[in-house]
């Protein structure tokens, strides 16, 4: 094809394959991806092995990531039953208004070992009192530099969780409480860029969301934007961080924009191991 050819190819074409773009990046947005990982944590008792843990990160509720879109998150997540429910902060994508909503739904959120949350970046921006009302009205146990021990006859396993890196104060030690070099633990962080300068060896696995995965991802050049200082290293998936393994989901909703390109929205579905 010759340039003038290409350019009156691409003064037609333009503006259909734009709004092709776009119809595909809000279908992507809805479209959830179960992933299932499998991830050995060190010193896990064998009777926790194979343990499920759902993890779900970056709900955003807002006028783009619907109540029905939550509520299918939640019949998704029970129909898995998995053994604990771990949601990884971010619960409102916009407003203060759409922190109580969310919660509400996310109350029929159950499992055998308890369902447990942390805070993010936007819970503070929207309404950091709402979402400590939304923890308390849904009985989801926060874990905001706060730790509790999931037990398995005599075996126990420490699940901690810590505030929020931008917003919030973070207390590692707080969280871990009486956990011995011997224990395994498991710690959740909204933002994975904590990890980088965590050196506590008694945590065995991180589990982050905040990226979206980029939310936009380009093959062969990566995201473009990722809310790190660590540039792509924290874009999704197990990671390795300077002391800890981490995994880092691409999150269920969006936020700036309402669309997805080829960063799905992930509900985890993660299987613990014993060494």
């Amino acid at each position: 094809m010759d340039r003038r050819s290409f350019l009156k190819a691409a003064a037609f074409g333009g503006p259909a394959a734009a709004v092709g773009a776009s119809a595909y990046g809000l279908y992507e947005a809805g479209a959830v991806v179960v992933e299932r990982p499998e991830v050995t944590v060190p010193r896990l008792p064998a009777a926790f092995d194979g343990l499920r843990v759902a993890f779900l990160a970056d709900i955003h509720h807002s006028p783009f990531v619907t109540l029905d879109f939550v509520a299918g998150i939640v019949r998704t997540t029970l129909a898995l039953q998995p053994d604990v429910v771990v949601l990884g902060g971010d619960y409102s994508g916009k407003e203060a208004k759409y922190i109580g909503p969310c919660f509400e739904v996310l109350a029929a959120l159950k499992a055998p070992l308890g369902v447990f949350g942390v805070l993010g970046n936007h819970d503070y921006w929207h309404g950091i009192a709402e979402s400590h009302a939304g923890f308390r009205s849904s009985r989801v146990m926060e874990l905001t530099n706060a730790g509790v021990w999931l037990e398995r006859g005599s075996h126990r396993l420490r699940l901690a969780g810590v505030d929020d890196l931008w917003c919030g104060q973070i207390s590692a030690v707080s969280a871990l409480g009486d956990a011995r070099p011997d224990d395994a633990c498991v710690l959740v962080s909204h933002n994975p860029d904590f990890a980088e300068k965590l050196r506590d060896d008694r945590v065995g696995l991180v589990l982050s969301g905040h990226t979206h995965g980029g939310q936009l991802y380009v093959p062969g050049y990566g995201a473009p934007i990722v809310p790190s200082r660590y540039g792509q290293k924290y874009l999704k998936g197990l990671v390795q961080a300077p002391a800890t393994q981490m995994y880092v989901s691409r999150g269920l909703g969006t936020s700036a924009t309402p669309m997805r390109f080829r960063s799905p929205p992930e509900l985890t579905l993660m299987t613990l191991r014993s060494a």
